[in-house]
């Protein structure tokens, strides 16, 4: 491989790296999401006409930082911008960059994890609907390109970056402050952050729509992004609880597949496929979560339900009475007809099917679960253990209608085969 190749290599995986703090850093000065994006990507530009003469710097990041405010300042210099906000934003600019030998010895500014906080917490603000907010994260922080994004969620290219361009306008015109807001407001955007690093996850873990059953890559990128705002929020439970919860499910990714690509059961998975390092990370990051006190939130409980089974080196050994008490905690804390279905199927395996199904009857006609696949599937799996096959063919064959994946429907018809 040549040396221009080898550097270039380089520079993507800087790139890779450095480019949501630089984004970040680059928003904190200019304050325009948009405008910020377009001088990281100016400065990526420097890099890559300038490193492959030069070398890569022994700090790449504040090389790239300090590029993109010299980017900043041509840029309000050369638009004429009114002598108030060149005054405001470009004379702060010019007085911000230092020597730009010193810049690289120093790295980038003693901001930048307050920066990329700031850029998590507006990239997730709850004024953007739930799928834009799930986009700009990835776009801001994971660094996917559209393209990537539209591939993993399968949309439309377009959709996906009309997406992104209206979540920044958003921002832009109802005058987000940049900043990780404080008090009762900050515990309601950190619900709204983990709940994107979630959806994030969950969609690759187990894909809503396509060919493929998981979308590892989703699954990589939202604990990358966790283990992130673990490191700029070490004192918050629920972040720690959330990227526990997030390990402790992919380390099953292995056996969750047969060869064909076809679902596997958890109590059919080969367990020595699990991976045991991050078991490891998953329970010590638990643990973690446990240990700085107060009353444990949804994703600790539900951390410490994954904790259960990652415990179990057979299937048999799995303490399903536990799982079913964590439930109980979990539906007090956050009460949902989703959280209750899971109980049911825990109470069917501790205590039998006879005890699950008037639970899951219970909820049978909750707005929420009317579409939800997932019901006709648990209480199907319940009537084929009572030995009411006609009753589970029918459930099977309503859940195999309703999911949109091709794997799962495959695999639930396949279970109604077996009732039939």
């Amino acid at each position: 491989m040549s040396d221009r190749s080898e550097t270039e290599r380089a520079i993507t995986t800087v790139w890779r790296t450095e480019q949501a703090r630089l984004i970040a850093g680059l928003t904190r000065q200019v304050r325009d999401i948009s405008l910020a994006e377009e001088l990281a990507q100016e400065a990526l530009m420097a890099a890559l006409r300038t490193w492959p003469g030069t070398g890569v710097p022994r700090n790449p990041g504040a090389w790239l930082m300090q590029a993109g405010k010299r980017k900043a300042i041509d840029y309000f210099r050369h638009r004429k911008m009114a002598a108030g906000k060149l005054e405001e934003i470009g004379r702060a600019l010019e007085d911000d960059v230092p020597d730009a030998e010193a810049a690289l010895h120093e790295g980038l500014d003693d901001d930048v994890g307050d920066d990329l906080l700031r850029l998590i917490f507006t990239s997730c603000h709850p004024i953007l609907p739930a799928e834009s907010r799930v986009a700009l994260t990835l776009r801001l922080i994971g660094g996917l390109t559209t393209e990537e994004i539209a591939r993993a969620f399968l949309a439309n290219d377009t959709t996906i970056g009309q997406r992104i361009v209206r979540a920044k306008r958003t921002i832009a015109d109802a005058g987000v402050p940049f900043e990780v807001p404080r008090g009762a407001e900050r515990e309601e955007r950190l619900a709204s952050v983990l709940g994107v690093l979630y959806l994030i996850f969950n969609e690759g873990y187990s894909a809503t729509a396509g060919e493929d059953w998981m979308r590892p890559q989703l699954c990589e990128e939202a604990m990358r992004m966790g283990r992130i705002l673990a490191g700029l929020m070490p004192d918050e439970p629920e972040v720690h609880g959330l990227l526990a919860l997030m390990e402790l499910q992919h380390s099953r990714s292995a056996a969750r597949t047969d060869a064909s690509g076809a679902p596997v059961l958890l109590l059919d998975q080969n367990r020595a496929l699990w991976d045991q390092l991050m078991i490891r990370r998953g329970l010590d990051g638990l643990t973690h979560a446990q240990r700085l006190g107060g009353a444990m939130g949804p994703y600790t409980l539900q951390a410490a339900i994954a904790a259960c089974h990652a415990r179990a080196r057979r299937a048999e050994n799995t303490d399903w009475d536990q799982i079913a008490a964590i439930y109980d905690l979990l539906n007090q804390v956050t009460p949902s007809p989703v959280i209750a279905l899971n109980r049911a199927v825990a109470v069917s395996m501790a205590k039998g099917p006879q005890a699950a199904l008037p639970l899951v009857d219970a909820i049978r006609d909750e707005p929420a679960l009317k579409n939800y696949y997932l019901l006709y599937g648990v209480r199907g799996d319940i009537l084929r253990k009572l030995g009411r096959h006609s009753e589970a063919n029918l459930e099977f064959r309503r859940a195999a209608e309703l999911t949109r994946n091709a794997r799962e429907r495959s695999f639930l018809l396949g279970r109604a085969e077996e009732t039939a």
